[in-house]
C-alpha cells in the first residue's frame, strides 16, 4: 500500500482532530463538546451529503448503470448480514450475532463524508447517486437483522408475536435515514437553483462541522476502546477483518459494474463501514437481548477509525491493483 496515502489521510484536519478527542481521554483532560452539538453536528452533515447528493443525481439524471449500482449496493447490505451472522454464531449467542451483523452490514454516513473528502482532495471524481445508495443501504440491514432473530432467535420458538409494522418504521423511518433520503429528493426536485442558495450552507462550513463531529467521535471512541478489553480477541479481530473482506467484495463488484475509481471507493467504503447510529437505535428497541457495548464499541471504537486511517487508501490501492 502506498504509504504517502495513508500519510496525506492521516494528515487531513478532520482526521487529525478524531486522534485529538481519543488523546484528551487517554490523558484525562476534561474537553467535553456540549451534548446538544454532537446531535446538531450529525443532522447537519447528513442534510449536507444529502442534498449536494441529490443535485448530482439531478445534474446526472438516472441511467442503467446507476440503477445497477444502487440494486447492487441493495444486495450487498442483505447478504453482509447473513455470512457475518452465521461468523460470529461460532463465539456468541444468537441475539447478539445478529445485532453484531446488522451493524456490519449497514454503513457509516461519516466514514463515507471522510471518503469523499479524501477523493476531493486526490482530485477524482465520484458520482452524485453514490448517496443515493448510502441512504438505501441503511435499511436493509436492519430487516436482514431481525428476520436472523425471529428465524434463530428463542422467541421464535417460543412462538411469540413479531411485529412488522415496528421493524419497518424503525428501518425506514429513523430519524437518520429520512433526513438523508428527505435531503436527497430535495436536492434532486430542486438541481441547479437549490445550490445556488443553499451552497454556503452545504459547502462552506461543512468541514468545520466535519471536524467538531471528528472531535466529539474520538471522545466517544476512547471511551469505548475500555469495552473491547471484555470481549476478547475474536470480536477485536472481527472488527478490523471483516470490514477488509467486505471491502474486498466491494472492489471486485465495483469492477464488475465498470465503476470509476471515485465511486468504486465510495462503493467499498459502504460495505466496509459499520453503522454506529440507526442500527443501535433499532437493536436497542427491538432486540434488547443483544449487548450494545459490544456492537457500538466494535463499530466506533475499532471499524470506524481503522477505515478513516487505514482502510480508505487501502480500498483505492485495491481498486487500481484490479485495475480500476
Amino acid at each position: 500500500m502506498d504509504g504517502s496515502l495513508v500519510l496525506s489521510n492521516i494528515l487531513n484536519p478532520p482526521v487529525l482532530f478524531f486522534f485529538m478527542g481519543m488523546l484528551a481521554v487517554f490523558l484525562k483532560s476534561d474537553l467535553e463538546i456540549p451534548q446538544p452539538l454532537p446531535k446538531l453536528f450529525s443532522l447537519y452533515l447528513l442534510l449536507a451529503i444529502g442534498f449536494k447528493g441529490g443535485h448530482e443525481l439531478a445534474e446526472s439524471g438516472m441511467n442503467p448503470e446507476i440503477a445497477i449500482t444502487i440494486i447492487a449496493a441493495i444486495i450487498m447490505a442483505s447478504i453482509v448480514p447473513v455470512y457475518t451472522f452465521f461468523i460470529l454464531k461460532l463465539k456468541l449467542d444468537n441475539y447478539n450475532a445478529a445485532a453484531i451483523a446488522a451493524t456490519y452490514g449497514s454503513i457509516s454516513a461519516v466514514t463515507f463524508i471522510t471518503a469523499s473528502s479524501f477523493l476531493e482532495k486526490l482530485h477524482i471524481a465520484y458520482g452524485g447517486h453514490m448517496v443515493a445508495a448510502l441512504a438505501i443501504m441503511e435499511s436493509p440491514a436492519i430487516i436482514v437483522g431481525l428476520i436472523l432473530v425471529r428465524v434463530f432467535g428463542s422467541k421464535a420458538q417460543d412462538g411469540e408475536k413479531f411485529s412488522w409494522g415496528k421493524v419497518l418504521q424503525e428501518a425506514f423511518l429513523n430519524g437518520s435515514v429520512f433526513l438523508l433520503v428527505g435531503s436527497l429528493l430535495v436536492g434532486l426536485l430542486t438541481g441547479k437553483q437549490g445550490m445556488e442558495k443553499l451552497h454556503p450552507f452545504t459547502h462552506e462550513i461543512f468541514y468545520g462541522a466535519l471536524t467538531f463531529f471528528l472531535l466529539d467521535m474520538g471522545l466517544v471512541a476512547a471511551r469505548r476502546i475500555k469495552d473491547l478489553g471484555k470481549t476478547g480477541s475474536f470480536l477485536i479481530a472481527f472488527s478490523v477483518f471483516i470490514p477488509v473482506a467486505n471491502a474486498i467484495l466491494g472492489v471486485l463488484v465495483s469492477k464488475l459494474l465498470g465503476l470509476g475509481a471515485g465511486d468504486g471507493l465510495l462503493f467499498a467504503v459502504l460495505c466496509a463501514s459499520a453503522s454506529y447510529i440507526a442500527v443501535p437505535a433499532a437493536m436497542r428497541l427491538t432486540v434488547p437481548e443483544a449487548n450494545p457495548s459490544l456492537y457500538v464499541s466494535m463499530a466506533l471504537a475499532l471499524t470506524f477509525p481503522f477505515n478513516i486511517v487505514v482502510g480508505i487508501p487501502l480500498y483505492l490501492q485495491l481498486l487500481h491493483l484490479v485495475g480500476v
